[in-house]
């Protein structure tokens, strides 16, 4: 069994990271969530892949794409993976 395309850092109950987890999940990606430091000082996992140390971050080993902002995340898996989506097009 291969590890998902995609990585996503969350923080728990995190608005923000739970918007991305609806989208990833509504277009039936997988992908592999990876819990950060609450504290923002000690995000270095996440300084180390996106260059900041906010979250959500998503990086996307298939495209090679790396981002953060909730916003721009959920725009860009509907961009790049709406036409593939395991839903059914709903």
């Amino acid at each position: 069994m291969t590890d998902p395309q995609i990585t996503l850092y969350r923080l728990q109950a995190c608005p923000y990271c739970e918007r991305v987890v609806r989208t990833l999940d509504r277009l039936g990606l997988e992908y592999q969530s990876r819990y950060v430091e609450p504290m923002h000082s000690e995000r270095n996992v996440v300084k180390r892949v996106s260059g900041a140390r906010s979250v959500p971050a998503l990086v996307d080993h298939e495209t090679g794409v790396t981002m953060s902002e909730s916003a721009n995340i959920v725009e860009y898996l509907e961009g790049t993976y709406a036409e593939t989506a395991t839903d059914g097009g709903v």
